[in-house]
Parts: structure tokens; sequence; C-alpha cells
């Protein structure tokens, strides 16, 4: 295992400056009780102690044939599911997101789903560095819904086509991929299908649900079929344009044409190739819907890791019949310095995954380096949290000023304007500390093997530890990993196109839990 020590001495060469706010923080580490504590604009966040670790072995397989992968995306909990039983076993329904599908050898016609599985977390406090719990988190497979364009044809995980676009009475103009043959490299007639990469989940009460796309980017609603019955088209300054014009293609060619060439590769203005809406919560009263995009838009220094920190939350009203505009506000994300980058690569923006409301405009957001972790290059993360950002005395930037084509929250260097007030961010848990993942057999850094942590964990869960609604604050916080659908047995196309990913790794559905003390009556959870 990554010893304790090391990590100590590479989180000091790691420097944090998420903003000029978190002077105001007030953090405590290496408490006898607690791993780590926070305070952000009052409210006070404790981690308490890594809970749970489980897997789900790559090569197992949906009802329809295809690689269960990926379906760290983003998760949503069917609250009223989750029970804790008489022997302190806790079990309940949780609907994962898988997003476009195997694509690390090119993008494919995967139609874009949701998985609903059970759960169980049996509890293991007395596990230690020495003497490890074996997994304690147990994933049943029980459904998957597949999402269809509101005439029924099936959403695709190819890349959108860099002009076009495609009508439904009732709805905006959509993105479309136009692909030839069955969409995999194979016979077939061609067709012109909505191209989602679904990143965050939301599960309404109805049993609809809301998902945010990384490709658009736009968030849309699908009833409890998987019938799309919405879409969100978010503003001008947000939507990815070439030459002026509104160009939905990622660059990101399809397995059938791998040189197909996007020019120009990135849009001018608008969300940055493949860093759209990765984040999606909603209120515990179901009345407002938060998206925010993974880093900062191109013309705000999206271009550049360095740069790219001032991300845009976009807040819609969806209490009555169609979402509304509410408001907009600006998150500073998180910087740190990779090691094995050079200076003038330093400090790096860690993009955020995820988001989840928690009271009072105050939300846990999962931000994280890439490329480090199994399957990669290095085994080592450096920055790998969910933190908290609070909007309480954020500007909001709703207007023409800032959501034209031509509107700019910062300058292609990633300055912030003068007279914008970012949300105040605050670091909270880190994921990567190895006293906490020794104690469940996993690590981070060292051996490439399966106890080391996978590169992507995109989701976060929060469920009570009362079983009930929560009200002693302590909660569970579930986050599940992408894996990318990488193993060396996989199957897409109903099981007719069987792959093998050339990185030669097969690796895990992981997912980790985590024990917290929230803020005095939070309420993140919809009961």
């Amino acid at each position: 295992m990554f010893s304790l020590r090391s990590w100590l001495a590479l989180l000091l060469l790691t420097v944090w400056t998420a903003t000029s706010d978190a002077a105001a923080t007030t953090v405590s580490r290496n408490h006898p009780s607690f791993v780590n504590q926070t305070t952000c604009n009052g409210n006070t966040y404790t981690y308490q102690e890594l809970a749970g670790y489980g897997f789900l072995p790559s090569t197992r397989r949906d009802k329809f044939g295809d690689t269960l992968g990926g379906f760290g995306s983003s998760l949503a909990f069917d609250t009223g599911s989750w029970r804790k039983g008489r022997n302190g076993v806790y079990t309940g329904i949780v609907w994962l997101l898988p997003d476009r599908g195997w694509n690390t050898e090119g993008t494919l016609n995967f139609q874009a789903r949701v998985h609903k599985f059970e759960v169980q977390l049996t509890p293991k406090p007395g596990a230690t560095t020495k003497k490890p719990s074996s997994p304690n988190i147990k994933l049943t497979y029980l459904d998957t819904i597949r999402f269809t364009a509101p005439d029924g044809t099936p959403c695709t995980g190819l890349d959108g086509d860099i002009e076009g676009s495609i009508s439904f009475r009732g709805f905006p103009d959509l993105p479309v991929a136009t692909y030839p043959g069955d969409g995999f490299g194979g016979k077939g007639k061609g067709g012109r299908r909505i191209p989602i990469d679904c990143e965050g989940l939301v599960l309404n009460r109805d049993g609809s649900f809301w998902v945010s796309d990384e490709y658009g980017p736009f968030v849309y609603k699908f009833d409890k079929r998987g019938k799309m019955i919405e879409a969100i088209r978010p503003n001008d300054a947000i939507l990815p344009r070439r030459n002026g014009s509104v160009s939905f293609s990622a660059d990101s060619p399809p397995v059938f044409n791998l040189d197909e060439v996007i020019d120009p590769e990135n849009p001018d203005t608008g969300r940055a190739n493949n860093q759209g809406f990765e984040g999606l919560t909603i209120s515990d009263d179901g009345r407002t819907l938060y998206v925010l995009l993974q880093s900062a838009a191109d013309q705000e220094g999206g271009l550049a890791k360095q740069t790219n920190r001032y991300s845009r939350l976009v807040v819609y009203d969806v209490s009555r019949g169609k979402a509304r505009y509410e408001a907009e506000y600006v998150v500073p994300l998180p910087q740190f310095n990779d090691p094995t980058a050079k200076a003038s690569k330093n400090p790096k923006t860690a993009a955020q995954s995820e988001i989840h409301h928690i009271k009072d405009g105050q939300f846990l957001v999962l931000a994280r380096d890439s490329g480090a972790g199994h399957g990669q290059d290095s085994p080592l993360s450096v920055y790998r949290h969910a933190d908290v950002f609070d909007i309480a005395q954020a500007t909001n930037i709703k207007g023409n000023r800032y959501d034209s084509a031509k509107g700019a929250i910062a300058d292609t260097n990633g300055v912030l304007k003068s007279g914008i007030t970012p949300a105040k961010y605050c670091t909270f848990l880190d994921f990567n500390v190895n006293s906490q993942l020794n104690r469940f057999g996993v690590q981070n850094g060292g051996a490439q093997d399966a106890t080391l942590l996978n590169e992507k964990w995109e989701s976060l869960g929060l469920v009570p530890a009362d079983g009930r609604n929560g009200d002693d604050d302590e909660w569970y916080l579930f986050s599940f990993s992408d894996n990318d659908f990488i193993t060396q047995n996989g199957f897409m196309n109903g099981g007719k196109f069987p792959y093998k990913d050339s990185s030669g790794f097969d690796l895990d559905n992981q997912v980790l839990a985590f024990k917290v003390k929230l803020p005095s009556r939070s309420r993140p959870y919809r009961d």
C-alpha cells in the first residue's frame, strides 16, 4: 500500500489555490475523532471516516447484452427505498448513469440509458490498515431504461455533427449526429439521432429523470419509460460556436471514421470540447434545478487547463410547467500543482465532475485531476475532492451582458471581470487519504492492480446514516467511478459488437462511501 508518509510528502508539494475566499475557510485535520473538518461561510462539514468500498467487475452486462460500465458518471438514490435493518445493514435503490459508451478508440452508436441497482452497505467501523475489511458494499443489478427522442428514435453516444440540428414540435433545435451503416462500423441503413453524453442525473418523484449532457450542452427530461419530454437549451454564451454559428461537434471522431477532421477543432466561444454540463442537482423541495459546466467556456479561458477555472452555474425553476431560466453564478474551481508537469503547465484546474445541493445556497462539488489512477500513466492522484461552494454572496450574472453569444465573464487568460463576485469555494473531503483507503484494502498510488483507485470519480449521492431522515446530520456520501467501459471482454450494440480495450486493462466499476456530518438541519434528501 502507498504509505501515509509518502502521501503527506506529496501533499506538501501540491498547492491548493481555489479562491481568495479560501483564507476565510477554517480547516481542521489530524483530529482523533475525524479525518477532516471544514467550516464554509459559517457552516461546518466533517469527514468522519471512509465507511465502505465495493465494486462490480468490468465484464458484467445489462439486460440488453451491453457491458455494464461507465455508470459512475452520475447517481440518484430512490430515497424512499433507503432502509437500515435491525442488523445494522443498509439497503436501497440507486440509479446509475453511464456516459456515451466505450469510447477510448472512437465514439459509438451506443444508446444512452440509466441502470437500476440495489446497493447494500454493511458498516465495518472496526476496519484498520492492519486488519482491513473486505469489500462491504454490494451491488445487485436490477434493470435498465434506454433513452429515446420525442419520436421514439434511440439517442446515441456518437458526437454531434459540426453543422445542423434536429427539430421536434415543442422543443428547441437539438444537436444531431448523422451516421452510416449501424453506427458501429457495420452494415445498416444509417440514420440521424440526438447525441447525448450523459453526465448528470436527477430522479424526480414521479419516476422521470433530468439528465445533463456534455455534448450540447443541454439538460433533458425523460419520462419513467425513457422517452424525452423536455429539453433545456442554455444561453448563447454557453452554446458552442465556430465561425459565428452554433456548432455542436466536440471533436470526438466515431469508430468508423477516426480520421475525421473538425475545422476548427475548438469552438470559438461556448462550452469547451467535452467540458459541457457535467454537474446536475436539484433542491430538496424539487423546485429548483442547478447545472454546472465542467470548466470555463472557451471565451473565458476554457482552452487551457491553467486558465479554465471560472465555471458557470445555471439555475432553472422547474416547479411548474416548462423549466424557466432563473439565475446564473460563477464558481471558481480549485487549482493544484501537477508533479508530473513542468512549471509552465502549473497550476492546473481541477475540473468538476458532479454537484449536490445541501442547503441555503451551499453545494458539494466533486473536483479532481485527470490522468492518474488504475490504467493511467501515473498511479497517483493529487487532487480528488468533494469540496463545498456557497453562492450566498455571489453575483447573479443572468442577463444579456454575460449571456449573449459575445458575452464573457473572464478574458481568454481566465482573469475574472471586475464587478463579478464568484461563489466562495472551500476545500473539504479528500478521496486520496491512504490511511482511510487502506482500511478497505484499496489505495491511491502504488501498484497498477485492482486495489488502485480508478482515475474518474464523477458522482455524489447522500443517504441518512439513521436510515430515516438525517435529523442527526450524519450521512453516507456515495461516489462511483466511471471506468470508461474498459475491459478485455466487452460488448456493445446489444452484444453484437465485441471489443477488447487496447490498454490491456480490466477496470472494475468501483464505489466508495464516506461517513460525513453536514451542517445542522441540512436537507439534501428528498423523501
